[in-house]
């Protein structure tokens, strides 16, 4: 099933955290802290302004951007782990 994100809303896949450091520790699950970086998926429209014209966004599908911890609503669909969220909760597209 595709998710299609409406106005300024993005679709993002969070990128897995290591599972073990630099070291070569084993982390157990409870350990790793949520990834603030992702794959976004897709894109909604743009945000609308008051006059009805709309901005068009700055990420595209396929950026591996940056966000905040608690940045976009969780969301499970057809068994895989998914984030929407704003466009102004990206912090930083990576290149």
């Amino acid at each position: 099933m595709k998710v299609i994100p409406l106005g300024d809303r993005i679709v993002v896949k969070r990128i897995e955290p290591a599972e073990t450091t630099e070291g070569g520790i084993v982390l157990p699950d409870t350990a790793r802290e949520k990834p603030a970086e992702g794959r976004v998926l897709s894109v909604g429209d743009g945000k609308q302004l008051s006059n009805g014209q709309r901005i068009k966004s700055q990420v595209h599908d396929g950026d591996r951007v940056l966000f905040g911890s608690y940045a976009g609503n969780d969301i499970n669909i057809d068994g895989e782990d998914l984030l929407i969220m704003s466009e102004s909760d990206v912090l930083a597209i990576l290149e």
